[in-house]
């Protein structure tokens, strides 16, 4: 086991599959206990699982963050199982559906305001409060894109609500320096999760095109972001807030 985040309680939401279930692994192997929340239950519970095989300390809440309740009482869960919060990944959200702006639908804008950019607030704000009311500091990281750093056709309710969670970073992490809170992002790239390699299929072109857009030349790994996430949360990135870091493979700088 490592020690970066040694004898912590990290709270990681979308964490039933793909990049939340490699960080919740990320954290437990880097010492942390971990509070774990999805709209997928069955993952969870998967993920709990594993955590648990692993060595690790667990506990799952049903959580859709777009919903404040949730976001609460996932937080509330956390800290009745393990006494505190002391980082945080708030990884979840959802691609949505793709349009080009004069095409796209009130209810796909709507969509991703609510779970990518006010969900990253919710989760923002009450693992927060829970750190100020500690009195001890910690990190928070959430999941942006690399489409939050750049424009992508047909993506324009996911790309503006991903640029707000770029903003969101550097507004946290300017309100919380105070309180010893550190506030930092992570901008994946494409990522091989099952949700991808499924959405691509048998697509051998499409897989070569999409991995073609990244100067490495291939997908990253879930678990390259999530050890990006729990590094960010660790005392190795003590004097680093405020910052939406690329793990992209290169995309973003092309």
């Amino acid at each position: 086991m490592g020690s970066l985040v040694a004898n912590k309680v990290a709270v990681v939401t979308g964490s039933g599959s793909g990049i939340g279930r490699a960080s919740a692994l990320a954290f437990v192997r880097e010492g942390a206990k971990v509070v774990l929340g999805d709209v997928d239950d069955a993952g969870g519970v998967e993920t709990v699982r594993l955590v648990e095989q692993a060595g690790g300390e667990a506990v799952f809440a049903h959580c859709d963050i777009s919903k404040e309740a949730d976001v609460e009482a996932l937080v509330a869960k956390g800290v009745a199982t393990f006494g505190r919060i002391d980082c945080a990944h708030n990884n979840a959200g959802a691609p949505g559906e793709g349009f080009s702006i004069v095409d796209d639908t009130v209810e796909n804008f709507d969509f991703n305001y609510a779970v990518n950019l006010k969900g990253a607030w919710l989760s923002m704000k009450h693992v927060a409060r829970q750190m100020i009311a500690q009195g001890s500091g910690g990190a928070i990281v959430t999941t942006a894109s690399y489409a939050g750093l750049v424009g992508i056709r047909n993506s324009g309710a996911y790309v503006a609500a991903k640029h707000g969670v770029v903003g969101l970073t550097k507004t946290g992490a300017i309100e919380l320096a105070s309180k010893n809170i550190r506030v930092n992002a992570v901008c994946p790239g494409p990522i091989g999760t099952s949700l991808l390699l499924t959405a691509i299929g048998d697509n051998d072109a499409a897989r070569t095109h999409m991995e073609n857009l990244t100067p490495m030349r291939r997908f990253g790994e879930p678990n390259e972001i999530a050890n990006a996430a729990v590094w960010l949360c660790s005392e190795q990135a003590s004097y680093l807030t405020g910052v939406s870091l690329p793990v992209d493979g290169g995309m973003a700088a092309t």
